[in-house]
Formats: C-alpha cells, sequence, structure tokens
C-alpha cells in the first residue's frame, strides 16, 4: 500500500488545518472540502468559505436522487438561530407561502404561488403574530416576485411577476384587496423546468429586473448561439438559433411599463431571487446552479449581477471551468465568464434574498445580505434547509457566509420545512417563509 503524503500528521491535525479564524474572537471558518458538509454539521453561527479552486472534477462523486420526504412539523420542533437571537412562529396554515415583501407601510406580502395569489399579513410593530390576515389578489398564474413602484414611501402601482408575464395594480398604502384585474406589462418566456419570476427595480425607477430561469439543466440539446458573447447577448433575445431558451438563464431588463426589453446579464442558470443592495444600488442574485455533476457541483452562489456579464451557463461554471457535456463547444467564451462573488454548498437551492436595513439586530449586521436555502434533492448527504447570512464588508462580499437559521430536518430523509422567502420586517426583525408546512417566522433580538 502507497504510504499517504501525510504519512506524521494526525487526521485532527488536517481537520484543524482546513479551519481558519478570520477574526479575533470570531467562529472558525470551514473551507475547502471541510465547508462542503451536509445539514448534520449545519448549526447557527457556523461560518463556510468556498472558493473556485476547492471544487472538485465533475464526476467525483456520483450523481444522487436524493429527495426529501416532507413531513408535517413536530410541536417541538423550532428552527434555531444564534445565540442572542429569538425566533417564533409569526403565521401558520398558508398554501406554499414563497416570496414576502414587506410594502412601505410594513404590511407583509405573500406570494401562494401554487394557489395563484397574493396574501397580506398585517401586524403592529414588535408584534409576533399578524392582526389582520387578507387576500389580495386571486387567479394569477403561479405568482412569485412582487415589487412595490415607485420607490419610496408612496407606492402607486403594486407589480407581480407570474411565470409567464409582468403584471401590476394599482395601489395604495394600506390596500388590502386589489382595485380590479391586473395591468399586463410584460411577457415572459413560459413552460418547461424553472418557472419562478422575480422583480425588482433600480433606485431610479428607470428599469425593472426580471429573472428568469434556463429551461433545462445544463442546455442539452439546444442549437448554438453566433461565435462570441457579443453576438450572443443581442442575437440570444432575437431568439437565433436558440430555441426553447430564448430569454432565459437571465436577467432581463425593461422600462417599468414593460417596453424596451432588454438582456441585463446572461449566462445565469436559475436566479431565483433578485435584490437591490442599498447604497450601492447594485443588483444581486440567489442563483441555482445545474444538477448531475456530483455532490459538490456545480455550487450554488450569490452574486453581483454586472450589466452585460456572463455567468457561464451552460457551457461553463465558476469561472472558466468547462461543463463536460459541452466540451469543445464554446472556446471563445471560456475567459469571458464573471465569478460570481459567494459560492454555496452544491444543490442548497438558493431562493428568496434579501439585505438587512433594519436596526433591531446588531449593527455587525447592517448591510449584510440573507438568503433562504430550499434544500437538496441531487446530493447524497441533504444540504440547505435553512436560511444563510451573505458577510459583506464596507459593502462588498467577503465570500463568507453563516449558518443563520437551521433546524428544519429532522433525519436524513425527513424534512419538515423548506425555506423560501426572506424579508425585514418594519420592526428589523427577519420573517422567513418556508413552503413545507405553510409558515412564516420570525427572528428578532432577545
Amino acid at each position: 500500500m502507497r504510504k499517504s503524503s501525510l504519512a506524521g500528521v494526525s487526521i485532527a491535525a488536517v481537520i484543524l488545518a482546513a479551519i481558519s479564524i478570520t477574526r479575533s474572537g470570531a467562529e472558525p471558518v470551514l473551507r475547502g472540502a471541510e465547508a462542503f458538509g451536509d445539514w448534520q454539521r449545519d448549526k447557527p453561527g457556523t461560518v463556510r468559505l468556498i472558493t473556485p479552486q476547492d471544487l472538485p472534477r465533475p464526476g467525483a462523486t456520483a450523481s444522487s436522487s436524493n429527495s426529501s420526504r416532507v413531513v408535517q412539523r413536530p410541536a417541538s420542533a423550532v428552527p434555531q438561530v444564534p445565540a442572542g437571537f429569538k425566533i417564533e412562529l409569526f403565521a401558520s396554515g398558508l398554501s406554499g407561502p414563497r416570496i414576502i415583501r414587506t410594502a412601505p407601510n410594513g404590511d407583509i406580502f405573500v406570494a401562494e404561488t401554487g394557489p395563484g395569489r397574493i396574501r397580506i399579513l398585517r401586524s403592529a410593530d414588535g408584534a409576533t403574530k399578524p392582526a389582520t390576515n387578507e387576500v389580495y389578489a386571486t387567479g394569477l398564474s403561479r405568482p412569485f416576485g412582487i415589487a412595490f413602484f415607485p420607490s419610496g414611501d408612496n407606492p402607486q402601482w403594486l407589480y407581480v411577476a407570474n411565470t409567464d408575464s409582468v403584471v401590476r395594480f394599482a395601489y395604495r398604502n394600506g390596500d388590502l384587496k386589489a382595485p380590479g384585474k391586473p395591468e399586463a406589462v410584460a411577457r415572459l418566456p413560459r413552460g418547461s423546468n424553472h418557472f419562478t419570476r422575480d422583480i425588482v427595480f433600480t433606485p431610479d425607477d428607470k428599469r425593472m429586473l426580471v429573472s428568469v430561469g434556463s429551461a433545462g439543466n445544463a442546455g442539452e440539446g439546444l442549437g448554438q448561439p453566433p461565435q462570441g458573447v457579443e453576438a450572443w447577448s443581442r442575437d440570444h433575445a432575437l431568439g437565433a438559433a436558440w430555441g426553447i431558451e430564448t430569454d432565459r438563464a437571465a436577467v432581463l431588463a425593461f422600462d417599468p411599463d414593460g417596453k424596451n426589453q432588454k438582456l441585463f446579464a446572461t449566462g445565469i442558470r436559475n436566479c431565483v431571487g433578485l435584490a437591490i443592495q442599498p447604497g450601492s444600488g447594485t443588483p444581486w442574485c440567489s442563483t441555482n446552479e445545474r444538477d448531475g455533476r456530483g455532490d459538490n457541483l456545480v455550487p450554488d452562489y450569490v452574486t453581483r449581477v454586472r450589466e452585460g456579464a456572463f455567468y457561464g451557463w451552460p457551457w461553463y461554471y465558476i469561472g472558466a471551468n468547462e461543463d463536460p457535456a459541452h466540451a469543445g463547444a464554446r472556446p471563445d467564451l471560456k475567459d469571458k465568464v464573471t465569478v460570481p462573488d459567494v459560492l454555496l454548498q452544491a444543490h442548497s437551492a438558493s431562493l428568496g434574498l434579501t439585505f438587512y436595513t433594519g436596526s433591531s439586530f446588531p449593527p455587525e449586521y447592517r448591510g449584510d445580505a440573507f438568503a433562504a436555502e430550499h434544500g437538496s434533492w441531487n446530493r447524497s448527504k441533504r444540504t440547505g434547509y435553512k436560511v444563510i447570512r451573505i458577510r459583506l464588508k464596507d459593502g462588498v462580499p467577503t465570500g463568507e457566509y453563516e449558518d443563520f437559521v437551521t433546524g428544519f430536518v429532522i433525519g436524513d430523509n425527513e424534512i419538515w420545512g423548506r425555506p423560501v422567502g426572506v424579508t425585514v420586517a418594519r420592526d428589523g426583525a427577519l420573517l422567513v417563509s418556508e413552503d413545507g408546512n405553510g409558515t412564516i417566522w420570525r427572528v428578532s433580538r432577545e
């Protein structure tokens, strides 16, 4: 038997070498293979840093089909949060609550995607339960994203991103019922996989950004776009040689009235959650990457989205890593791929995204982002099923992320909660929706 190159070095020492301290008194940061882990190692305060250099080769492990079984939440099951915080059940009995957004007046808008409706929850600041629970609108087509327009304290419109369109309702602060049928604003690609569409407006209110996921996993069987990413981006919008993926795997830009559609960024397999970073006004995406490449490929990610940037799908991932299904197909794109900012455990299914703008959490949280991880199916060891904190320093992502809310997994095969949406309530609490048992949870300071 060949001796290990680590002869004389204890396993414990190797593990400790993979863990470093980033700041005095802070929790350890799991790096490299240690950062991949699984649900059994998840706990509030655990910090991970995954870099492009940490990625295994495609097929290093087999691709697994390991779907979770959703069970009724046990009476004793309560999510876990870091020391100094508490978590309470805010609302229950909802039908698959997905994206949640806070209106300027403090109302919480909830997209119940399956039933095709938008619900409003209203509570006094500091209250742990909503005093009002009303259905705002029905008859929508798998609604997901919600946005208020224009920005500021007095919006005039409520926009909803359906799976096949963007619609809007005339809106005034405090409305509990839609005033009538929605106005159609823009048509969106529909059908196939990845049906969610999120929506935000740029801070100057001049552009509406809408995320549209790919129709497939990794561009199987598609026609090849023209040579050069610039030509591809231009002709992609026209549908040239691209079939069912036209205007998909992208963030689209429109005028607020739905006119002048353009591609804002491309090669993003499934940007489920969109958010605008306060201060900088930069759009961010919470992204599901491709499956079928092994337990630890391809990392999901949360990233700033640069206008005109190309993020690799389907030919490349996380920079110049070529997808084996498209080997040699597009060498001209290899050096044009933008590397995402924060790499997450592969198959976490990163969904909703928000920035912390409140004042009730400790000062170091202000400006950081929170993302909801819906949980894996394509991994032998379950991961995701939690809410993570994306750490920023002076508004710039460090690449680190921290487990913030955990405890939705019961065992290797059973879970009770699948986080989807995150929003900051007017009183500074963080609200988290999960569509496994149809609940919303409220995280606040103790």
